[in-house]
């Protein structure tokens, strides 16, 4: 497993599932096309590379490109490195046709074919086999009160608003974002003082 520094920024889910098997660092999709109208997920992504940078691995594709110039605009250059995955021909396994352009996005391509464009993308490599950190876990997040307990969900809104976070996060999607930015003790810090 490749352990970099950066969060990742890719287009969506099927590609987050394929590179939480190779890469150890937290995964933010931008929904597509959604991110241009997402002033939310605008904002989470410019405080991710605020604290920690953030690698963008879009699609070798027209949209691709179009994502990847958009974020250019909203995230400050110093705190962006671009991740291109090579122009290969083909078709992924779970459609039915080619793209429209015919090419292989990031869930199409081999993991060598990703680990070696990370490598060559500039992003902080921490090591092939690093030591991952201790994570916010779904048990943190019991424990915090922020899930499964009674007054869950209105504790869970009050963090994400003081944290400037996109309301509408799914609980994976904000454990993954709270990862990004925070530590276990970080996180029950601010737990405690919107607990008051």
């Amino acid at each position: 497993m490749l352990s970099i520094k950066e969060a990742i920024i890719v287009e969506g889910r099927y590609d987050k599932i394929k590179l939480s098997g190779i890469v150890d660092a937290p995964i933010i999709e931008t929904g597509g096309f959604r991110v241009f109208s997402d002033r939310e997920k605008q904002s989470l992504i410019r405080q991710i590379a605020e604290k920690r940078g953030i690698l963008v691995l879009t699609d070798s594709d027209g949209a691709g490109f179009v994502i990847r110039n958009f974020l250019r605009g909203v995230v400050p250059k110093e705190q962006i490195k671009h991740c291109y995955i090579p122009q290969i021909k083909g078709k992924e396994r779970r459609k039915p046709q080619r793209s429209k352009e015919g090419l292989l996005g990031v869930e199409g391509v081999t993991d060598e074919v990703i680990k070696e464009a990370i490598r060559r993308s500039g992003a902080t490599v921490l090591g092939e086999s690093a030591e991952p950190k201790r994570e916010i876990t779904k048990a943190d997040l019991c424990i915090m009160g922020l899930s499964g307990g009674e007054n869950s969900a209105r504790l869970r809104q009050k963090l994400l608003k003081k944290l400037n976070m996109p309301t509408y996060l799914s609980a994976n999607a904000m454990l993954a974002a709270l990862n990004c930015l925070y530590s276990p003790e970080e996180l029950a810090e601010l737990v405690e003082e919107i607990s008051l």
